[in-house]
């Protein structure tokens, strides 16, 4: 049975840094590009950043010098670590396998003094 699970999420200040996890079982993360997604309510779910199979990475503008995503193909494990963060960047967090279109369940992330 396939699953994703995302952790790590929660309040922060802006400015602050938070790092979330994204957790495989099922199927192996090296064999399919992860990505991770954010949405807020009312409007759309984006792509935020991928990693391909062979690591490589890319980011949307807006996220671009401040998110770094990292995979541990070992530990079935993808992550999304985030710095200056800023109030516009509050949202629900998906991780996602692109292929094989596996969802988590999302992780909030609020940034709020």
């Amino acid at each position: 049975q396939v699953h994703l699970v995302e952790s790590g999420g929660g309040l922060v200040q802006p400015g602050g840094s938070m790092k979330l996890s994204c957790a495989a079982s099922g199927f192996s993360i090296s064999s399919d590009a992860m990505m991770w997604h954010r949405q807020v309510p009312g409007k759309g779910r984006d792509m935020v950043a991928i990693i391909g199979t062979d690591g490589s990475t890319s980011y949307v503008e807006s996220v671009r010098g401040r998110f770094t995503i990292s995979k541990d193909n070992a530990e079935n494990m993808v992550y999304l670590e985030m710095n200056h963060l800023k109030p516009e960047d509050t949202a629900v967090y998906y991780c996602n396998a692109r292929v094989k279109g596996y969802w988590g369940q999302g992780t909030q992330v609020t940034v709020s003094s």
